[in-house]
């Protein structure tokens, strides 16, 4: 090891075990372990600028074990990022950029949202897939504008975890050589030695799933970590898996004890391995000759990035337009050609269907938008008809098969969307969703603008039972901030749910749709489809005041309208309120909501889901119609029947809750 490389990786290690220590909680053991593989990626392969952290050609690194941020903070300031070391100390603490796990909203260089294990793995290959994509697309003879590498530091957990074994598969298939995985082999989990729980061979795992794999046991020679990264970087049909035997703890009386992964060292073996090192006392040193490192890797980036804007101005000169539509891509600006082609439907439909019309309505305006499905195109219909498969010798391919990997699903939309200049969306049954949930939440974490396509959205699924009848899927998404959720109630709805999804930037969109036809709504007699953009509007009114208000979702705003008729016939006034979408409501003005939902009215909500969530709208005394429990196999229109979902039984239900019938005023 030359006495530079020493030098700056234990300036690694020990700011990172500063930053532990002066935060008085975080996880040691990997950055003393680790910190020599993440130097050497960042200093003898990663192509980046410092100073652009969103260069669009840089390569990316991923720290798939979320929970050694001190370590990658670390490298981040020692290579030159915008983190100081003031940013350094406050490490843990409130409003800080130097958050427990990485947020790539928070802090320069972050490339993921990591930390719950595994999802980094996940979004390598996402970001493998866009990058073979758009090199596809873009890249010219002479002009490779876009070509770059994703390398991953990963450890045992994130390996356990089932959603990367999912997407190490999908890789392997579809030959994504440009990714490459290192493994931190330490052994050692939080509970103790990886023995207690694990004794495959991991290996043989990665070459079964078609990965290229080294393996170094002696973890600590950086010339053969470095010649096994070369060996990966040759790679031309395969991912690279590199398995590098490390010590958690490295240098402390603490090494390979488990005790050391996720709590300080304490400040007597803080002191005893720096002496060992021989390293200075002092808190967050760093030497004359890091500092002087730092300003050569700012330098360094700079030039990089130089030499690439001259290379893409070239690009520019002879491919205006495609060098327009790159830079459009990577501002996530899809144009506006593709709205003058969204549908306008005169049939009744499932929405499900009217969404796979939509897709294949605009997808040809919006180049970089890619769709998939997790082994279910048909049923979601969310195949691209004509736009080819993504494969390992298609990767012009717009269809992505993740075959039946919801979680992967999920982490590889994430890793798209966080690479940038792909809009990624995937679609499956919304009882599936539960599946997919920790990428959803990390996606509405990380402002993620991916969309989500969940069918088959009620008990109304029919026959196939409870098992694949989602009841309380549509609260729980609902639950999750940031992330929008939108039901619309004819297909026609589903045309402006595509367009608000597609002009969202900042977040995820989950557009939920039925299995079952729906009708159409006569919008010459009701406000214009366009109304959803506002999350609710009133879709259909009374004269005067109403006595009773109903509130709906998807395709319960139908059943909503014939309840309404009956009630006016006994001198009932109602209003129905079309809730598509609760958070775009909740972003309207106080006026307009209480000009939608007056709070001096007798409400009902009406949704075939659990129903906690409306009593928000409803008020305490209010009556929420749902479904409380499991669903039951049958056809669709026998389970309305049995749930109470039909106009007789609703209204039923309405005049015994308000006693309304008591009252003279509406005897007729």
């Amino acid at each position: 090891m030359k006495e530079r490389d020493e030098l700056i990786i234990n300036t690694i290690r020990f700011i990172s075990v500063d930053q532990v220590e002066a935060a008085k909680s975080g996880h040691p053991g990997m950055p003393l372990g680790a910190a020599h593989i993440g130097y050497l990626i960042f200093d003898r392969f990663l192509k980046f600028n410092p100073k652009n952290p969103m260069w669009i050609n840089r390569d990316r690194f991923i720290l798939s074990a979320g929970h050694a941020s001190a370590l990658l903070y670390s490298l981040l300031f020692v290579n030159g990022y915008d983190i100081t070391i003031e940013d350094l100390r406050r490490f843990r603490q409130l409003d800080s950029i130097t958050p427990g796990h990485p947020e790539n909203i928070l802090t320069p260089g972050v490339e993921v949202t990591s930390g719950p294990l595994g999802q980094g793995f996940g979004n390598s290959v996402g970001m493998a897939i866009a990058e073979k994509y758009l090199s596809s697309y873009f890249n010219k003879d002479g002009f490779n504008v876009i070509d770059h590498y994703t390398y991953v530091l990963a450890s045992d957990g994130d390996l356990m975890e089932g959603v990367s074994t999912e997407s190490a598969a999908i890789a392997g298939h579809f030959k994504l050589h440009k990714l490459i995985v290192i493994w931190d082999n330490n052994k050692v989990t939080i509970d103790g030695p990886t023995s207690l729980a694990w004794s495959e061979n991991v290996l043989e795992r990665f070459d079964g799933l078609g990965w290229y794999v080294q393996d170094i046991e002696d973890g600590y020679d950086l010339s053969k970590i470095e010649a096994a990264i070369k060996n990966a970087r040759e790679q031309s049909n395969k991912p690279s898996f590199i398995a590098v035997r490390t010590h958690i703890a490295y240098g402390s009386r603490l090494q390979d004890d488990s005790r050391a992964h996720g709590a300080p060292l304490g400040k007597e073996v803080v002191e005893e391995m720096k002496k060992r090192f021989q390293w200075p006392l002092e808190e967050f040193y760093v030497s004359e000759e890091v500092w002087k490192y730092r300003e050569e890797k700012i330098l360094k980036g700079k030039k990089r990035e130089e030499e690439w804007l001259n290379l893409f101005s070239r690009y520019r000169e002879r491919y205006p337009d495609l060098a327009e539509l790159l830079v459009r891509c990577f501002n996530r600006e899809w144009g506006e050609e593709y709205r003058k082609h969204l549908p306008i439907f005169s049939e009744a439909m499932a929405t499900r269907a009217a969404s796979g019309k939509v897709l294949n309505a605009i997808a040809k305006y919006i180049p970089t938008m890619i769709g998939g499905s997790a082994d279910l195109f048909e049923s979601t219909n969310t195949y691209l008809h004509g736009l080819g498969d993504f494969q390992a010798d298609n990767p012009l391919g717009r269809n992505i098969h993740y075959g039946v990997r919801e979680h992967a699903m999920g982490a590889i939309m994430n890793g798209m969307a966080y690479h940038g200049g792909i809009l990624p969306y995937g679609g499956t049954f919304l009882v599936f969703s539960d599946y997919m949930r920790p990428a959803i939440r990390l996606a509405a974490m990380a402002n993620l603008q991916v969309i989500y396509v969940f069918s088959h959205d009620s008990v109304w699924v029919g026959e196939d039972g409870p098992t694949h009848q989602p009841v309380e899927h549509l609260s729980s998404l609902r639950l999750i901030p940031n992330l929008w959720v939108i039901r619309p109630c004819d297909p026609n709805e589903v045309s402006i749910a595509w367009e608000i999804a597609i002009e969202r930037k900042n977040g995820p969109t989950a557009i939920i749709l039925t299995r079952q036809k729906v009708p159409i709504l006569d919008r010459n007699k009701y406000p214009p489809a366009e109304s959803i953009k506002r999350g609710a509007y009133i879709l259909a009114d009374t004269n005067g005041d109403p006595d009773i208000l109903i509130i709906a979702s998807g395709s319960e705003v139908h059943i909503a309208l014939e309840v309404k008729d009956l009630l006016e016939k006994k001198n009932i006034k109602t209003r129905v309120v079309n809730m598509a979408s609760f958070e775009l409501f909740e972003m309207q003005d106080e006026e307009y909501k209480k000009k939608v939902i007056p709070r001096c009215v007798k409400k009902i909500a009406l949704e075939a889901g659990r129903g906690l969530c409306w009593y928000k709208y409803v008020g305490e005394d209010g009556l929420v119609i749902g479904i409380e429990r499991f669903g039951k196999s049958a056809p669709y229109q026998e389970l309305m029947k049995d749930f109470g979902f039909i106009k007789e039984k609703i209204i039923e239900k309405i005049l015994k809750h308000y006693e309304l019938l008591q009252k003279e005023k509406y005897i007729t």
